[in-house]
């Protein structure tokens, strides 16, 4: 998609802090960190909202998450003493303003109940 801020970013048009990277996913720190580590993840492949996940793309949506507990683990956040989030965004209500899905991993403070 040409107009697509994260497509740009995943075809290195648009730098961005890459701390994870392979052939399904790019990951990298958000520009507006929420938390000490924010990381957004997303798919190489173009898929604006959660409403537009196929069954098709169940191993890529899940290859996100495995991914977000790999940089987390790497970062010290797994421990249970500590923790993280992840999180996905569906349309404007909900907070999202880049139409590629993404998953946020928030961590290193303590995150309140119920978020927003």
């Amino acid at each position: 998609m040409s107009d697509c801020l994260f497509c740009k970013i995943r075809d290195g048009l648009i730098p961005a802090k890459v701390v994870y990277r392979d052939d399904v996913c790019v990951a990298f720190e958000d520009i507006n960190p929420q938390a000490p580590t924010h990381v957004l993840f997303i798919p190489r492949k173009h898929i604006p909202t959660v409403n537009d996940i196929t069954a098709e793309d169940r191993e890529l949506v899940g290859h996100l998450f495995t991914a977000a507990a790999k940089v987390a683990q790497e970062r010290g956040h797994a421990d249970p003493s500590d923790g993280y989030r992840v999180v996905m965004n569906t349309h404007a209500h909900a907070g999202q303003t880049v139409f590629h899905i993404h998953l946020h991993l928030l961590a290193g403070r303590p995150l309140g109940w119920p978020p927003g």
